[in-house]
Parts: structure tokens; C-alpha cells; sequence
């Protein structure tokens, strides 16, 4: 279950976004016209690290995806990886990273993938208690049986123009920064149940 508490953010996550994103090799669109088209969140098993993947457009650009993890402290080695840092009216400072250099997420989203497991469920907390909060994008994942998910220590991603890969011991993690229906999947995938793009495969693992 992911809680998600009504707070303050300063900056905002697509302001944070909206500086990072030009440059990345994947990225395509206008970052100073960021549209959130969906968002959906895995749950960290130790209650730690939050996890949440944008889907968003610059302008008229295609559809991006974007996962983020959310850390009350740095991430030590991952400093190249820091989207930004901003302010929590509740949790206090957060430091947000590119999810994909990030051992939690990155053992959570494989382990979603082989696990035939789906986004975490949510819940907003205000002053008069919690109550669910429905999602705006649903996924799941084909399940690979039999395939071990061994432990990430420090994540190596590798950037092209349009998947970040990471090297997983023996297996191979490749998130599709721009979904699509097209890609080759050889191994098990998470796939996007949406409105938009109901099907789009958003990340393969081999």
C-alpha cells in the first residue's frame, strides 16, 4: 500500500522535471510544457523509498515515461542521477533521483515483472484520517516463472534514445522511456492497462 500524504511540494515535481529533462538522450518534447497524462506507484517492501512513474508529454511531443523515487537522504553513488531535491510540508526534505539508478525500484520493478504483480494500491493521508485514493494507470506483469530476481546493489544504467537499460546479474531490466506497442519483447514485460495505449509495454526484462 502506498500512502500518499495531502502536502505542499516545493518546487513541484513536473517544475523539478521540467529542469532535468532536456538533454536526456530519450527525452522528446518541449520540458516547458509538461503534460502529466498518468502516474502509478510501486510500494517499498521497507517502507523507505518512494516510488512513482510519470507518464507525460512536452507539447506536442510522444508519450515519456519517467519513474522517480522519493529518499528522506541521498543516495550515496547515485549523484548523477539526482533529478533534484524539494520540500515536503509533511515528510520534510525528499531527494528525488532517476528511478532507474535506484536498487529499490529497480528490484521492485523486476521482481513486479516476474512476479505477474500489478502497481501498488493507494491511500491519502489528511487530518481526518486516510481513505483510497484510485489510480490514474493500471499495469501488470507477464510473470516469468522460475526466474530468480537477484539483489541490485548499485544500478549501472546505460541511456540510449529510447530505453535506459541495467544489468540485473544474468538478466537484462530495460525500461521503454517511450512506450510502445511494437517493442520486442523476448523475455516477460510490465504492460500499460490505460486508456490511453491500453497494452503499451513499458519495461522488458530478459
Amino acid at each position: 500500500m502506498a500512502l500518499i500524504h495531502d502536502a505542499t511540494l516545493s518546487p513541484g515535481k513536473l517544475e523539478l522535471l521540467a529542469g532535468w529533462l532536456p538533454g536526456r538522450p530519450w527525452w522528446r518534447g518541449d520540458a516547458s510544457a509538461l503534460t502529466k497524462v498518468a502516474t502509478f506507484r510501486f510500494d517499498d517492501p521497507d517502507g523507505e523509498v518512494g516510488m512513482e512513474t510519470f507518464l507525460l508529454r512536452g507539447g506536442d511531443g510522444p508519450l515519456v515515461q519517467v519513474p522517480l523515487t522519493y529518499r528522506a537522504a541521498p543516495l550515496e553513488g547515485a549523484e548523477a542521477a539526482l533529478v533534484g531535491t524539494m520540500e515536503h510540508s509533511v515528510l520534510g526534505p525528499r531527494w528525488v533521483y532517476d528511478a532507474c539508478a535506484d536498487p529499490v525500484h529497480m528490484r521492485v520493478l523486476a521482481t513486479t515483472i516476474a512476479g505477474a504483480g500489478r502497481e501498488a494500491d493507494q491511500e491519502l493521508a489528511t487530518s481526518d484520517g486516510t481513505r483510497p485514493l484510485p489510480g490514474s494507470a493500471s499495469v501488470r506483469g507477464d510473470g516469468a516463472p522460475g526466474l530468480e530476481v537477484p539483489g541490485v546493489v548499485r544500478p549501472e544504467p546505460e541511456d540510449s534514445d529510447d530505453a535506459t537499460t541495467v544489468r540485473l546479474g544474468d538478466h537484462v531490466l530495460r525500461v521503454q522511456r517511450r512506450p510502445g506497442t511494437s517493442v520486442d519483447v523476448t523475455g516477460a514485460a510490465l504492460r500499460l492497462r490505460q486508456d490511453e495505449g491500453d497494452g503499451l509495454v513499458l519495461a522488458t526484462l530478459t
